[in-house]
């Protein structure tokens, strides 16, 4: 197998699953912050926003740590 098609492999291996949870959990900072932002205004839309912000990325999260816990020992970068 080429370099090029491991490559396009990379986002269903194991790095670049835990890569896509990394990026994940910056995007909770961020979630974070509308949050506070929201207290302070006492702002319900924006409050609303990220919850329904954060209920996704603890969905995508989960969906990614399924995805790596199905991942076998055919993980074509792991070698």
């Amino acid at each position: 197998m080429s370099k090029i098609e491991k490559a396009k492999g990379f986002k269903h291996s194991k790095p670049g699953l835990w890569l896509s949870i990394g990026t994940t959990a910056f995007g909770a900072l961020s979630i974070i912050k509308d949050v506070k932002k929201a207290r302070t205004e006492s702002d319900t839309l924006l409050l609303a926003n990220a919850v329904v912000g954060a209920a996704a990325i603890v969905t995508g999260t989960l969906l990614l740590v399924r995805e790596l816990r199905q991942l076998g020992s055919d993980d074509v970068l792991a070698g």
